[in-house]
């Protein structure tokens, strides 16, 4: 058989990763924050795009938002190279065409007046330095609180801070104690048990019934197994209930106030509100920059006829780039508030009601609500928070699996169960906590159908102590 050279022509149908399709896919999934990031960068590189920062003339306020929805560009459309780029940034260079407000942007947080915040250590050292130490207290005394855990803790063993400093055990212990009556009061014990020793001793209870059940009795306070404390230090309950009231008082951790860990703000993409007997949705677009193609590219395409290629063609780039940012960005609140619309849809008497009212909801049946992909309305609920009459939840909150009832065919949310359980625990008698077969029974009277198991695999995952630890007496 020969070997030879042929051509053929073959169709075939591929998909296409544009830029464009790449950077609304990019867009679609960010969180705000990330989102103000992208613009930040993208002004910061591309010298096509600039940012609004005088006032909308009243021509552009004219302009309606249904002048921008018929210049939106689909997820799908592709750009040809050979665009008039003169009529098309004409056409798109509308500061009104992308309506975000930026008031009171540039205006720093209240956090950014206050100063930083002193730091365990530095509260340690400095009462340390107050004691006038020795260089041999000092060297010991910094390698205690250089191992201090952020709770309050000493993280090493006694013997291995001998063994660095190359001092006495006598003395280590003595710098120990002395570090151990500074403030917050608690600090650089070795456990829990010494500790709440410490502070116990601080509020004058040593050798009483406090200490005595720090020392010996831990494990029956943990289970509130008070009837064998009683029993075992012959002692009666009400004696008992107050060590445990002075115990409870006490601070587990007494470095948590020093924490140097920042607050995690969220700030929602989406409001809404009820106004008379509607729900109005508003997107938060508070400090988000209103963008718009350069005037400077804008007029040296116009009129200037002296570029080369190269130039011709970078600017062309950075173009494009700019034009593709501002019509991706419109795209995601559009896309976002259309997912939230249809989730008000289906979820209406959650917004009027309360979580008890949660139903049932997959990806699919938004996606087949608004005509998308499943895969765009994950990116678009990823990180994305809403404020709800309610309270503040994410977008993906809403969706979750379902339970089938007793009675009926309409299927119950395992959100909606959950909260369920929260409502029976918070109505229970304190001294005698309903156990978990008991939460099930009642969840039965509601026509809510789960075993044991799961009541504890839901309440375990809202962080709900069994029964046990629950009572009080």
């Amino acid at each position: 058989m020969g070997i030879e050279l042929r051509q053929q022509i073959k169709m075939n149908q591929s998909l296409v990763m544009t830029p464009q399709l790449q950077m609304a896919i990019k867009l679609l999934q960010l969180s705000r924050l990330e989102l103000l990031e992208v613009i930040q960068q993208e002004l910061e590189q591309n010298p096509a795009l600039d940012e609004v920062s005088e006032s909308i003339s009243p021509e552009d306020q004219e302009m309606t938002s249904d002048d921008v929805a018929e210049k939106e560009v689909t997820i799908d459309e592709n750009i040809s190279d050979d665009i008039d780029w003169s009529n098309y940034i004409d056409e798109y260079n509308s500061a009104s065409r992308i309506d975000f407000e930026s008031e009171g942007r540039d205006t720093p947080r209240f956090e950014a007046f206050i100063s930083q915040k002193e730091s365990l250590s530095d509260h340690l050292l400095w009462q340390l330095m107050m004691t006038s130490p020795t260089d041999e207290e000092k060297e010991i005394g910094s390698l205690i609180i250089g191992n201090i855990s952020k709770s309050g803790y000493l993280d090493i063993p006694v013997e291995e801070i001998v063994r660095i400093s190359d001092s006495s055990p006598e003395k280590v212990e003595q710098v120990l104690s002395l570090l151990q009556t500074f403030d917050p009061v608690g600090v650089c014990a070795r456990n829990l048990r010494e500790c709440l020793l410490i502070q116990a001793r601080h509020l004058k209870f040593e050798d009483s019934i406090v200490t005595d059940i720090i020392e010996n009795h831990l494990p029956h306070l943990e289970n509130k197994n008070y009837s064998a404390v009683c029993r075992e230090m012959k002692a009666n309950m009400e004696e008992v209930i107050f060590a445990v009231n002075v115990i409870k008082g006490l601070e587990p951790r007494p470095g948590r106030l020093f924490s140097d860990e920042d607050p995690q703000y969220i700030e929602p993409d989406i409001y809404i509100y009820k106004l008379e007997d509607d729900f109005v949705i508003i997107l938060n677009e508070d400090g988000m920059p209103k963008l718009k193609i350069s005037s400077f590219y804008q007029e040296a395409i116009e009129k200037d006829g002296n570029l080369t290629e190269n130039i011709k063609e970078y600017m062309q780039e950075k173009l494009r780039s700019a034009t593709w940012l501002i019509k991706s960005i419109h795209q995601r609140q559009k896309t976002i508030y259309r997912v939230m619309e249809s989730i008000m849809k289906f979820q209406g008497d959650f917004f009027e009601k309360g979580v008890t009212h949660l139903k049932p909801m997959v990806l699919k049946d938004v996606a087949e609500d608004i005509d998308m992909h499943e895969s765009t309305v994950s990116r678009v609920t990823t990180n994305k928070y809403v404020y709800t009459p309610q309270g503040i939840f994410e977008l993906k909150y809403f969706f979750n699996s379902s339970i089938n009832p007793i009675h009926g065919n309409d299927a119950i949310s395992s959100a909606s169960v959950q909260e369920h359980i929260k409502l029976i625990i918070e109505s229970e008698d304190p001294a005698k906590p309903y156990s978990d077969d008991k939460i099930s029974k009642l969840l039965e009277d509601e026509n809510i159908n789960i075993a044991r198991r799961t009541v504890a695999k839901y309440r375990e995952m809202m962080k709900i102590l069994p029964s046990n630890k629950r009572k009080q007496v």
